[in-house]
């Protein structure tokens, strides 16, 4: 268990340093969400499409077995390496505009190489988290490093708006690269020692064991199984028109990117509003139909979007932020509950990585526009002396949702 002060965590060097690092990264990753499809519209005049599938296709490929390896290997060095690998994979971004040498071929790559790095640090930083404190401050370490994320989320695309508009996108992404060096630097300065893992043997067998047993686990259990089908058709469909939607605000609406991301920024607000109801929701009518809900919501947001005209876009766009927010963040905090809802199931059958992480795969379209969590997911295991057999307590990066076993779970 590691050391534990008995004041706020905001009197916790370690955490402190943690969040502090996370913050400004969340910032920074705020700034990539615009400025990188912005660099592919306004520089090449090209489709940001395919830059922004390509940054998704890693979360959709490699979620299973990176939890996988994840379990295995010890979670600091692998923060501090993917934070490493994207600031050099974002920093030749302006690097590149500014030696005259940038290319669209050069975008996916950045896409897909970030994603890559987004899909081990996220995983990686669920476990470690509880190497820097103990189980009974878990809720309130997920709770100030999801207000990081709420505050990166609101004010982070008025930045990005602005950066973007005054340094070009390309320059902007620079912000981004200096974000991870924050990051390294807040990992490094990290002193409580890690929870230590045990290493399986016969890896390669085991491994493939281990992801048969996550996916079989998704696909038999009737609680999580409709959400990730869910989630996987939503993040399609999300992925091509959050695209769709900076297409059309540049092309057809001619806002500039400072009056983008000042309308996402404000469009954000939906964030607060539905977390402070979504419990109370589900509390009323059941976890099932406030996820359904939640998913009619969002797309309920998109109706704004085509009626928008260059007089009315402003106003139609934010209310579509406002909107979709409101609704995925009531999807996603009752969308990762499922397995809080298992309280019977034999979980230490179930693989951590793949248990963890079948659900997480697609989990960035949970929320609209998100990309990064600034808590411990729903599915997240705590620490304990036996990793293997640890008993598991779901954290929501949002809420926690007490699960009585009378509560509806559909219609």
């Amino acid at each position: 268990m590691p050391p534990e002060p008995t004041r706020s965590l905001w009197r916790h060097p370690d955490f402190m340093r943690l969040w502090f690092g996370q913050t400004v990264s969340l910032l920074g990753s705020q700034v990539t969400l615009l400025a990188l499809p912005l660099t592919a519209i306004l520089v090449f005049k090209a489709n940001a499409f395919q830059v922004s599938t390509v940054e998704f296709l890693p979360f959709a490929l490699l979620g299973l077995p990176v939890g996988v390896w994840v379990d295995r290997l010890p979670r600091r060095p692998i923060l501090i390496a993917t934070d490493l690998g994207r600031f050099a994979v974002m920093g030749s971004v302006p690097l590149a505009y500014a030696l005259g040498i940038l290319h669209l071929a050069q975008l996916y790559v950045v896409g897909f190489l970030s994603g890559v790095g987004t899909v081990f640090f996220d995983i990686a930083y669920v476990p470690f988290v509880p190497s820097l404190v103990s189980r009974d401050r878990l809720v309130e370490a997920n709770a100030k490093l999801e207000m990081s994320r709420s505050g990166a989320e609101l004010g982070g695309p008025g930045i990005a708006g602005l950066l973007v508009q005054g340094l070009s996108a390309p320059g902007a992404i620079l912000a981004d690269a200096a974000s991870y060096l924050a990051s390294v630097a807040s990992l490094l300065a990290i002193r409580a020692r890690e929870i230590p893992v045990v290493r399986p043997v016969g890896e390669p067998e085991r491994m493939r064991r281990q992801i048969g047993e996550g996916l079989r686990f998704v696909a038999r259990n009737r609680l999580i199984r409709p959400v990730v089908g869910g989630v996987i058709i939503g993040n399609l469909f999300l992925q091509m028109g959050q695209v769709c939607l900076l297409l059309f605000a540049v092309r057809a609406l001619h806002l500039s990117p400072g009056r983008i991301g000042v309308l996402l920024s404000l469009g954000s607000a939906g964030l607060l509003f539905g977390a402070l109801v979504a419990e109370r929701i589900s509390t009323r009518i059941g976890i099932g139909p406030t996820i359904v809900a939640g998913a009619f919501i969002v797309g309920l947001g998109g109706v704004f979007v085509p009626l928008a005209t260059p007089r009315s876009g402003t106003a139609l766009l934010l209310a579509y932020g406002l909107v979709a927010t409101f609704g995925g963040v009531i999807f996603s905090v009752n969308g990762r509950t499922p397995l809080h809802l298992l309280g019977g199931h034999p979980h230490r059958r179930i693989p951590r990585g793949c248990a963890r992480d079948s659900p997480r795969a697609p989990d960035h379209a949970l929320d609209p526009g998100r990309r990064r969590d600034g808590g411990v997911p729903a599915t997240a295991a705590l620490p304990g002396p036996d990793p293997a057999s640890a008993p598991r307590r779901p954290v929501s990066s949002t809420h926690v949702i007490p699960v009585s076993r009378g509560r509806r779970l559909s219609p």
